[in-house]
């Protein structure tokens, strides 16, 4: 079975169409069938967001730490209790494409780390998206590693400790920590998970506070 995990904090605007594509990268004809389930870390969910949950048939951990490390750690230890082999990891404000679960368990590493792309700049300026794409494309090999397009197989994630408590970069710490004992990991820069580019930040030193502060270097031509 693969697990997959998804840390949510008052999302009802955007879990709703996450789900969706998680069910659809389920159902590739790439997995031959394997079961996966969607663990959902309520953590202080305030509105409609368990009920979306419960309506599309995810498995809800309620978590009340206001911390996306231990909402990522929960949901995690109740995918490895239900049986999963490997934990997928993406992010409620996201996208995943459908070949996103066959791709992550197909290339025979450890772990997974993929590209995210935004899918809706909102008020930004385009050179911030210029700015945030770069020089192009990433490639095979990329140093990149985002919590929305992430995958570890359940014997390294024992191993290496799981996802530390962390309030931000638990996604990071995780993936250094696999890096440190020698885990195979495969950064592919295909598929590609599509996030938003909210100023509405749910954790405090996530991508919203990035993306703003890539605005402000732009702004000043640094």
């Amino acid at each position: 079975m693969i697990g997959v995990i998804i840390p949510a904090h008052n999302e009802e605007a955007l879990i709703g169409r996450c789900l969706a594509s998680v069910q659809a990268a389920a159902q590739w004809p790439a997995l031959h069938g394997e079961e996966v389930r969607i663990f959902v870390a309520l953590d202080r969910c305030s509105d409609g967001t368990a009920g979306i949950v419960h309506e599309m048939g995810a498995t809800p951990v309620e978590v009340r730490h206001a911390n996306v490390g231990h909402a990522r750690a929960s949901a995690a230890a109740a995918a490895v209790a239900a049986g999963a082999r490997w934990l997928a990891c993406t992010d409620a404000d996201s996208r995943v494409p459908c070949d996103w679960l066959s791709a992550q368990t197909s290339t025979g590493y450890d772990a997974f780390c993929g590209v995210i792309d935004v899918d809706d700049w909102e008020d930004y300026d385009a050179s911030v998206a210029r700015a945030f794409r770069g020089a192009g494309a990433p490639v095979d090999g990329h140093p990149h590693v985002h919590g929305a397009n992430l995958g570890i197989s359940t014997p390294w994630y024992a191993r290496c400790g799981g996802f530390q408590r962390l309030p931000a970069h638990e996604d990071v710490a995780i993936v250094q920590a696999l890096h440190a004992l020698g885990a195979t990991i495969a950064r592919h820069a295909r598929p590609v998970v599509l996030t938003s580019a909210r100023r509405i930040a749910r954790a405090p030193a996530g991508f919203s506070r990035y993306l703003g502060q890539l605005e402000a270097q732009v702004s000043q031509g640094t």
